[in-house]
């Protein structure tokens, strides 16, 4: 299977007269006592606890055969079936020896099998062609692939990086909040750098296209609290749009960044917030950045600092200006927008 992480995957649907019916999986010569398998251990889960459906992803053993299954349940309504309600799942199957990145991630996986999900209830209430199923389970291993051999390329490094100067490691193991923030603008804008600038104080100056989304984090104090902010840089290119919907989900803030110099990226913002609103179900209460980047960059700027407030007023969202190569501006405009984040989080108090 790609990225050698996903041993393969099963689709089942939990047929009333039959029992576990293992419609699809990948890859095609996967042996039928490993479909069995799975169709009837995820089925016994639902059985055993009065076919109460988890919300969330769940990992369980296959001993016999060596792996682990990360599972997705799916519920819809269907009144041809017994209780108006049929059931189905989602398990992609892992070696032992990769469970690590599965348990540590989990939390970052629940995105893209929860929209999944969602599209498949829909297709088979719509009695849809077998063939678009199958092609949501595929989308969902090569969506699921790239964030893993990330993910996996990231565990690899940190032993060679030294832990960030502003916390401690005892402090590591008490971190109080945990933010999600999507980062999104057209290919070139300088998203990487900037946020290279900010976990390592470094600047890139090569250009390397993001492979539909790259994760990175940083523990920092804002006020008493210790926050660990998770930068999710999603990719500008056009191939990568039906990818973006999963990785805006769960986002707490979302940061839109032209480039100064650039007018055809600083137009390109609005068409990003409509993306965004229109695949993130709490846009509503999100907290929203743009950044104009390149600020250094005084002689080559096209774009005025009126015209890009006028924007920000018009969407209801903040405006800086930021340079990724000096790092002016760079992590005072994170530590605001963490700032934000918390503050939204905690209920005012009132004597």
């Amino acid at each position: 299977m790609s990225g050698e992480l996903i041993h393969a995957i099963v689709y089942t649907e939990f047929n009333d007269a039959i029992g576990p019916n293992p419609l699809f999986y990948l890859p095609k010569e996967l042996p039928e006592n490993i479909r069995m398998l799975v169709g009837i251990k995820t089925i016994t889960i639902l059985s055993g606890d009065h076919g109460f459906i988890p919300d969330s992803l769940i990992i369980i053993p296959f001993p016999s055969i060596k792996l682990k299954g990360i599972i997705k349940y799916i519920e819809r309504h269907d009144y041809t079936r017994r209780g108006n309600v049929a059931q189905s799942a989602i398990t992609f199957l892992f070696k032992e020896i990769d469970d690590i990145i599965f348990y540590k991630y989990i939390d970052y996986l629940d995105a893209p099998f929860n929209e999944t999900a969602r599209i498949i209830g829909e297709l088979q209430s719509q009695n849809a062609p077998h063939e678009r199923i199958s092609e949501e389970l595929k989308y969902l291993r090569d969506n699921i692939c790239t964030m893993l051999i990330q993910l996996r390329a990231k565990e690899n490094m940190q032993s060679f990086t030294k832990p960030f100067p502003e916390i401690s490691t005892q402090e590591d193991k008490v971190i109080e909040y945990k933010i999600k923030l999507a980062i999104c603008g057209d290919p070139g804008v300088g998203k990487t750098s900037t946020i290279l600038r900010f976990t390592d104080n470094a600047f890139s100056r090569r250009y390397l296209p993001t492979m539909g989304v790259s994760i990175s984090d940083k523990l920092f104090r804002v006020k008493q609290n210790v926050v660990e902010l998770i930068l999710w840089d999603v990719a500008g290119q056009t191939k990568f749009q039906k990818m973006r919907r999963h990785f805006y989900q769960g986002s707490e803030a979302i940061v839109l960044v032209f480039d100064l110099t650039n007018p055809k990226s600083f137009d390109s913002i609005r068409e990003w917030h409509t993306d965004i609103r229109k695949n993130l179900s709490r846009e509503n209460d999100m907290i929203g950045y743009i950044f104009g980047n390149k600020c250094d960059m005084i002689k080559e700027r096209k774009i005025s600092k009126e015209d890009a407030k006028e924007l920000a007023r018009d969407l209801n969202l903040f405006y800086t200006e930021i340079s990724a190569l000096t790092g002016e501006n760079v992590e005072f405009s994170f530590y605001q927008i963490a700032e934000a984040v918390l503050e939204s989080k905690v209920e005012p108090m009132y004597n």
